[in-house]
Parts: structure tokens; C-alpha cells; sequence
């Protein structure tokens, strides 16, 4: 076995020192932006480091006390492993932990915690420019989970998410929701568990399209809580393959689907409502009805399974 040269030893030396630094640096910081490995001890930071660009943002294991705005780019927000990245108990500018305002968002695999400001609106997410992804991601014990602004170019994708102790309607300015959809052009939501409501309705969207499929709706251990969806401004789409129960401790328990109570914005005609399970807990006996609709509009129900003291249809 030959030895090294000294000038080759120093070379390999160049090239392994670099990379360790980086990987010492990603290693340390809370906040990595991917690309370039560099870290970050602020999120904020991080984010202002990719600027108006595209990039990934990795977040590490840990519960951090941190919030940031997102001005520009295109950022997804990865935790390290899902399901150990927190951020809680901070929102900016009086509304959430992430604030976002760019081209474009994705969250993989974060938790958001906590999130309560003085108006009764904190929420993990602010959403109010710019399309948003989100997956694996858990929103728990705040006033809101997402809350977006009223922009028909906005669309939100939601998949494999947990909605749990959510919701308020103890403030001034109105009602918080675990999911609260403003004038947009679309949300989808797949996949994802809404329980523990505290307030409010579960899902309240006013999206001129939604798909709601295979969702559980666990109102089980609700209190005070309202409709488990409600689209108050009318919307076309698809409720789909989706399992609801509700509680006893319930602020309006006439529904649970919810269509057109408000402003009517959009048309529904066409919306179908197919092959959802519905009851109430165990021991509970009232009456409530699956699709309360101020429409009138052509709304195309089958397959629902609904248990006894839940009518399909009821025209208000």
C-alpha cells in the first residue's frame, strides 16, 4: 500500500473541508435552506435568504417559539422527519406563524401549535397570496388552523393533515374555524382528520370549487362547535367518501353540511354529495339533517349512509 503524497493529502483536504462545514452548519441550525446549504438560527432569516427565488426550507426536530412572513418566492417548508418540527406560540404581525404573501407555499410534515392573538384569528397559517400545499402537517390548539384572504387566483391543496382543537367563536371579530377558506378559486382536501372542535365550524370555505373527499369529521369530543362544512357561499365540486360524527356539546347541531347560508357567490349546481357515512355518538338520539341547502340549486346526492334521525335533504 502506497502513502499519500503531501500535495495530493492537501488536496483531498480542500475538498473535504468544504463539505464539512456545510454539513456542520446544516447539522447546528434550527433552519437549512437546502439549495445551499446553509443554516439559519431564524426562520426568518432563512426565508429571507431565498428571496424571490425557489427553494426548500428544512426545518430541524424541536419546538420552536418562532414566526415569519413570505414575501416572494416559491418555499416549501419541510420539517426533517414529519410529524418533530413545531412551530408554536408566536404569530407575526398579529395573524399566524407563517404568514404567507409569495408566488407559492408548500408545508410538509410541520406541526403548529398554540397560535392565539388578541382578535380571536391566530392561525398556523395566513394565507393571502399565492397557491399553498399542504401535507402531513398537524394544526392543534389555536384559534384557527388556515385562514386565507379572498382571492379568486388562490388555490390550496390539503392532504393527509390533522385539524384538532380548533376554533372559537368567543371574540369580536366573529367566529374562528378549524379551516377557514375565503373567496378563492379552489380547495381540495384529502385525506385529513378534523377533531376536538372548540368553536365554529370544522371546514368553512367560500371556494367557487371544492373536493372534500375521504376525510374523517370527529366531532366526538367537540364543545360548542357548529357545522362539521360549511359553504356558505355556494360552490360547485365534490363531498365525496368522507365519515362524520357528531357530538352532544354542539353550538348548532340542525346540520352537518352546510350550503349557501350567506352571500350566494358562486353557483352550486351539479355539487355532488355521494357515498358519506354520517351518525352521532353512541347513546345520543336527536335529529339533524346530512345537506341543509339555501340554494335551491341541483345538488346530486347517492350512496350516503345516514343513521337514524339524519334526513339526506332539508331546503331552508
Amino acid at each position: 500500500m502506497t502513502r499519500l503524497s503531501l500535495r495530493t493529502a492537501l488536496m483531498l483536504a480542500a475538498l473535504v473541508l468544504p463539505l464539512a462545514a456545510v454539513s456542520g452548519q446544516s447539522s447546528t441550525a434550527p433552519f437549512t435552506v437546502v439549495e445551499t446549504g446553509r443554516g439559519y438560527a431564524s426562520l426568518q432569516d432563512a426565508i429571507n435568504a431565498v428571496g424571490n427565488s425557489r427553494a426548500t426550507i428544512r426545518i430541524a426536530a424541536g419546538n420552536w417559539r418562532q414566526c415569519a412572513v413570505q414575501e416572494q418566492g416559491v418555499i416549501v417548508y419541510e420539517a426533517t422527519t414529519p410529524g418533530t418540527a413545531t412551530l408554536s406560540g408566536r404569530a407575526c404581525e398579529g395573524k399566524a406563524a407563517l404568514v404567507l404573501r409569495g408566488t407559492g407555499a408548500e408545508i410538509r410534515g410541520l406541526t403548529f401549535s398554540g397560535i392565539n392573538v388578541a382578535d380571536g384569528n391566530g392561525a398556523g397559517i395566513r394565507l393571502e397570496a399565492g397557491a399553498l400545499n399542504v401535507a402531513l402537517a398537524r394544526f392543534e390548539n389555536s384559534q384557527q388552523g388556515i385562514l386565507t384572504a379572498a382571492d379568486p387566483a388562490i388555490r390550496v391543496f390539503i392532504t393527509r393533515s390533522t385539524f384538532s382543537g380548533l376554533g372559537t367563536c368567543e371574540n369580536d371579530a366573529g367566529c374562528a374555524h378549524s379551516i377557514y377558506i375565503g373567496d378563492i378559486g379552489s380547495l381540495t382536501v384529502r385525506e385529513s382528520r378534523f377533531e376536538r372542535g372548540t368553536g365554529g365550524h370544522y371546514l368553512k370555505a367560500r371556494a367557487a370549487e371544492v373536493v372534500i373527499e375521504g376525510n374523517s369529521f370527529d366531532d366526538a369530543g367537540g364543545r360548542t362547535t357548529n357545522y362539521m362544512i360549511d359553504l356558505p357561499a355556494g360552490s360547485r365540486g365534490r363531498i365525496i367518501d368522507n365519515w362524520f360524527v357528531q357530538g352532544r356539546d354542539k353550538e348548532n347541531y340542525s346540520a352537518f353540511i352546510a350550503l349557501g347560508a350567506e352571500d350566494i357567490l358562486h353557483p352550486s349546481d351539479g355539487l355532488r354529495i355521494e357515498n358519506n357515512e354520517a351518525r352521532f355518538v353512541p347513546g345520543l338520539s336527536r335529529q339533524s339533517a346530512f345537506l341543509a341547502d339555501w340554494t335551491g340549486e341541483r345538488v346530486v346526492m347517492q350512496g350516503n349512509r345516514l343513521a337514524s334521525g339524519i334526513k339526506q335533504y332539508e331546503r331552508r
